[in-house]
């Protein structure tokens, strides 16, 4: 693999320093890295091959060059994270805090950054592989890293406990329509699909979407056979209302925005509360949304808590979990006659079906939304 560079604002999943296929993936990094394709393994409640404890490859690999290739892999990884540390040995994560100095203007109108896409990761792909991908292994396009605007871009822990709690209570979803808002990658959406009966996946950025357009193309080998639909749209939180033009791509139908708000029963969000404005911008969609839906809703967030040490508190502190449980708090407190928020944790005792580190700072939340009176207006919520 190629020397990698990081940018001061390049973020980096740990999902990806230890990806359970990492024998079939080859793919060069640079300041804002690239995409290259993973096999997500998973279990066979979806039809993928269950991952083993000693060996979450999918292809058998003699012991001698099983060592070389971990010794290897091994080497990478320290490479990875010593490029991560300042002259101390200090990893600083940065973080986008709410500008209390933005104007209304400003906020609903988002920075549009979004790094383009050169060059494809080089990728290996067995005969095994091959064999196997058609019908038990989901295939996800993502980045290895990326400027902090496009985190979606990655793979996270947050989309995994989601993807684990779906494939373990498939009776909640079976049959219902779903709304993902903050979609990434689109795999918790693709795992849902398999599942549900209706998809909506939604994000915001051209590059993005098309990514993630991508990634419902290469997994149509578990989405047909399980009968799911499932639709790329944009949803901008910080916009007003669904982009209904039909010259814009990834833009939502009348018919579309018709069927999610007469049969919409769940929406899910997974690690998406990194920046306080979006957050904001998060749960006022979210208002604006469940407010007009015909059914009563569940809502489920994934989250991981980011412990970082910051001068300015001389501490460990997670403040965008913070600002989180904040706004959590404040959609269970509105008492505006119109809607009622009730809120649970959901404790993750549920099967793993996906391989990564289920740490104790991941958290999975339940919000039941019900609709009081629709005479009253939504701007009730700030």
């Amino acid at each position: 693999m190629d020397f990698i560079t990081f940018r001061s604002d390049t973020v980096l999943s740990d999902v990806h320093l230890f990806q359970p296929n990492t024998r079939h993936l080859m793919v060069r990094l640079n300041a804002v890295g690239q995409p290259g394709s993973v096999c997500i393994l998973g279990n066979e409640a979806v039809g993928c091959v269950p991952s083993r404890e000693d060996d979450s490859s999918c292809v058998d690999v003699p012991k001698e060059e099983e060592d070389g290739v971990k010794e290897e892999e091994e080497r990478e990884q320290r490479e990875v994270l010593q490029s991560l540390l300042d002259e101390d040995g200090d990893l600083d994560v940065l973080r986008k805090p709410k500008d209390h100095f933005r104007t209304e203007e400003d906020v609903t109108e988002r920075d549009r950054v979004y790094p383009i896409i050169l060059s494809k990761g080089e990728r290996v792909v067995s005969e095994d592989e091959e064999d196997e991908s058609a019908t038990n292994v989901i295939k996800i396009e993502h980045t290895m890293a990326t400027p902090l605007e496009d985190v979606g871009k990655q793979v996270w822990r947050g989309a995994m406990l989601m993807a684990d709690y779906i494939l373990s209570h498939q009776q909640l979803f079976r049959g219902c329509t779903v709304l993902e808002l903050g979609a990434g990658t689109g795999m918790t959406s693709i795992v849902m699909a398999s599942v549900a009966k209706k998809v909506f996946c939604t994000d915001v950025g051209h590059d993005l979407l098309s990514m993630c357009e991508r990634n419902v193309e290469l997994n149509r080998h578990i989405l047909e056979p399980a009968g799911g639909d499932l639709k790329v749209c944009e949803l901008d939180w910080l916009g007003n209302d669904f982009c209904t033009d039909p010259n814009t791509e990834f833009s939502w139908t009348e018919d579309e925005v018709a069927d999610l708000h007469n049969n919409a029963t769940v929406l899910i969000a997974a690690d998406v509360c990194y920046d306080d404005d979006l957050t904001d911008g998060l749960f006022r969609t979210l208002y604006r949304i469940t407010s007009n839906l015909r059914n009563p809703s569940t809502v489920y967030f994934s989250i991981e808590k980011r412990l970082n040490f910051t001068l300015r508190h001389m501490d460990i502190s997670c403040e965008a979990y913070d600002h989180f449980r904040s706004c959590l708090e404040d959609l269970r407190n509105i008492t505006d006659g119109k809607m009622r928020f009730t809120l649970e944790t959901v404790q993750p005792t549920f099967p793993q079906f996906f391989t990564y580190e289920r740490i104790e700072q991941l958290e999975l939340w339940k919000v039941t939304a019900k609709t009081l009176d629709r005479n009253m207006d939504s701007s009730a919520i700030k």
